[in-house]
């Protein structure tokens, strides 16, 4: 049986939008039916002025058999959109799970490649965007061969990730490879 939560903070949910998300969350279960848990927080951030749109953050912890997915999507102004993005996210990431699981992808992937979302060189530390769009932090101890200091907001970088006590952390970092092509006269 599949544990379900559904927490809200900083704004209320419609009856209509909560059993939306019910149903996208056993929906997740045509991708991969081992799912033990998943929680869904839907969170409106605190505005710094109150001409700020609301924006609708969410969040989705997936608890599989020798595994976690965590999905934390950039906030949308739309409750909707927010919604479509995280699901729509878990769905390709629970896919790719069931392919790694039945041995038709390699396990050994390449790195994948983000790109420097923020950047603190004072207080050391950073988070890189990895291609699904979750934030991931990362620390100059986890920038290889010293290169903290050679990166800037939106540098590409190949990652490996872990779950940190706060979220996902990258536990290492490379400069990727810079590509130029010249045109042919």
């Amino acid at each position: 049986m599949l544990l379900q939560r559904i927490a809200v903070r900083n704004t209320d949910l419609s009856p209509e939008a909560e059993a939306d998300v019910r149903e996208r969350i056993a929906g997740l279960g045509r991708y991969y039916g081992r799912m033990t848990r998943c929680f869904v927080t839907i969170d409106v951030p605190q505005r710094r002025r109150k001409s700020d749109a609301l924006q609708y953050r969410v969040r989705l912890d997936i608890a599989l058999p020798g595994g976690e997915i965590v999905i934390n999507r950039q906030p949308r102004e739309q409750l909707q959109t927010a919604v479509q993005d995280a699901f729509h996210a878990a769905r390709r990431r629970l896919q790719d799970y069931a392919r790694r699981q039945d041995g038709a992808v390699k396990a050994h992937e390449p790195q994948p490649i983000g790109r420097v979302s923020q950047y603190y060189p004072l207080g050391g530390y950073g988070f890189i965007e990895a291609p699904d769009g979750r934030e991931i932090y990362f620390d100059q101890n986890s920038v290889l061969d010293g290169g903290f200091g050679q990166l800037d907001v939106g540098t590409e970088v190949h990652f490996s990730e872990e779950a940190g006590d706060k979220g996902p952390q990258a536990t290492t970092v490379t400069r990727a490879a810079q590509h130029h092509f010249e045109q042919a006269d």
